[in-house]
């Protein structure tokens, strides 16, 4: 009797333990990794797939909490780089930049396809092609921008020079008012403003720099340290993102935008219809889809168009030294 209760009580402890651990490893498989991103700018609602992936659950599903903090594109580049942030989402000039200067970063998602620089103008200006530039003013926000160099290249591929038209450095909060008004005959500015100024009644029509200076916008970065150390908590955030902007696809912009403003960007309450529009004709079917995303998927980086943007930089003076596209993109 007293062997068989000691074997009775040995088996009991052994499935005890045997639970325990079952119980430690599940534990630990489901672990929540906390993930803090910094994005470009400020909270608006374009930035609608990251707050539908976090509130739809995307993100939680990958095993990932995540917290949205926002800063400069030069900042947060520097930042992911140190390790101060995990992720960061700015434009994809800047990660051109800081890679030339040896800063250690990679692009592990092309969220946007194109790049978001457009010439603006009214129609009554004119001005249906570049070469009706000649002569006339157009604003831009610094000389050495992005936007200056697009106006640059656009101008030189139709055969002629930035000496040709009168350039006006003109702030961000009131380089749109200039061409409303009538100061500047156009703008070269965000592709946005375009939507924006026709709902409120501006008749104006844009030529896309990205015709003429193949470039992206916010894209995907982290450090190569987070990758040496955790690829796969870039990956599983890529995942949560790309379903995110699929989500809004599948005819939910909508409700993106609504929950978007109403939980992260109040400042837009009133702009619903507007900035729905501007997803539904510019987000949607420019910037983050494109014929290579229709191969390869959302997120794709083409490493010839990554390698031309370099290139045209270079040679414009906005980084010092040319390089291979494949040490930037991952």
């Amino acid at each position: 009797m007293k062997k068989f209760i000691l074997g009775l009580v040995s088996i009991i402890m052994l499935l005890l333990f045997t639970s325990c651990g079952e119980k430690k490893e599940e534990a630990s498989t489901n672990t929540v990794k906390k993930v803090a991103i910094q994005i470009d700018g400020a909270a608006v609602p374009y930035y609608a797939p990251m707050y539908i992936a976090k509130e739809k659950g995307f993100f939680k599903e990958e095993g990932l909490e995540v917290e949205f903090y926002y800063a400069a594109a030069a900042e947060i580049v520097k930042n992911v780089a140190t390790g101060n942030v995990q992720l960061g989402f700015p434009n994809a000039d800047s990660v051109i930049l800081a890679k030339s200067q040896g800063i250690p970063v990679k692009v592990v998602n092309t969220t946007y396809q194109h790049g978001l620089g457009s010439l603006i103008f009214k129609t009554s200006s004119g001005i249906t092609t570049p070469k009706d530039l000649v002569g006339k003013t157009v604003a831009v926000t610094s000389f050495g921008s992005p936007n200056y160099i697009q106006l640059k290249v656009m101008l030189e591929k139709e055969g002629l020079s930035i000496n040709d038209v009168k350039v006006e450095i003109i702030g961000t909060g009131a380089i749109v008012n200039a061409l409303v008004t009538d100061q500047v005959d156009a703008i070269m500015f965000s592709m946005l403003r375009t939507i924006e100024l026709k709902n409120q009644g501006v008749d104006v029509a844009e030529i896309k720099a990205d015709e003429f200076l193949p470039s992206h916008g916010n894209v995907l970065v982290a450090g190569d340290k987070l990758l040496q150390e955790d690829a796969q908590l870039v990956e599983k955030f890529s995942k949560a993102l790309n379903k995110g902007i699929q989500y809004v696809i599948d005819g939910n912009s909508k409700e993106a935008v609504e929950l978007s403003i109403e939980k992260y960007a109040p400042s837009f309450k009133g702009k619903e219809e507007v900035v729905t529009k501007i997803i539904d004709e510019v987000f949607i079917p420019y910037l983050w889809q494109s014929e290579d995303t229709k191969t390869h998927g959302l997120g794709y980086s083409n490493i010839e168009k990554w390698n031309e943007s370099i290139k045209i930089l270079k040679n414009y003076g906005v980084i010092e030294k040319e390089f291979d596209a494949k040490e930037l993109v991952k």
